[in-house]
């Protein structure tokens, strides 16, 4: 057990703190659940430091980060669609991304091309958006003015759309294993 994946798992049991505190009857819930997630948000890079730093890296850790971070953003995701169905078409890009991205990795690595497709700053960009849309619409609520939830669901568009850049520049990256010449 490594002070990394320590603090990743500690992402993984923020997940359902945030879901809870996000539908629970308690004063202020969605401040409480943008709280933990953006504690959860950071940990990602603190955890990665910690590796860096302590010289901590290990394959599970390498499995574990990406795992807690694509299960933190869809269930936030879809607890957002639940409350906002005007999420949905923006949140189904997102994941739809993550899941092929994820598999795409995971071929590439059996191929041994593994760092074809390695995190890349339009990826870096599109979580940062990603994460900040997320604390924004988790805050929204009538309390708070509406210009709240349509920045944030702004973000939430220009993070889909950061998705989908971002996935065609690893898809470009990857393209001479997917199609090799003959």
């Amino acid at each position: 057990m490594t002070w990394p994946n320590l603090v990743t798992y500690l992402r993984l049991l923020l997940i359902p703190a945030v879901v809870w505190c996000y539908n629970a009857d308690i004063e202020y819930a969605n401040v409480w659940a943008a709280a933990l997630f953006s504690i959860a948000s950071l940990s990602d890079l603190l955890d990665g430091y910690l590796a860096r730093r302590l010289n901590q890296t290990s394959e599970f850790g390498a499995f574990l980060d990406p795992v807690a971070d694509k299960l933190l953003v869809a269930i936030a995701l879809i607890m957002l669609v639940a409350a906002y169905p005007g999420l949905l078409l923006a949140t189904g890009v997102i994941i739809g991304r993550e899941i092929l991205i994820s598999a795409l990795r995971e071929w590439m690595a059996s191929k041994g091309q593994r760092d074809a497709v390695a995190v890349a700053f339009s990826g870096k960009l599109k979580t940062t958006v990603q994460m900040i849309a997320i604390i924004t619409l988790i805050l929204a609520d009538p309390f708070f003015p509406p210009m709240l939830y349509n920045g944030g669901f702004l973000l939430l568009n220009i993070a889909a759309i950061l998705s989908i850049w971002s996935m065609l520049q690893y898809f470009r990256n990857a393209s001479h294993v997917l199609f090799p010449k003959a």
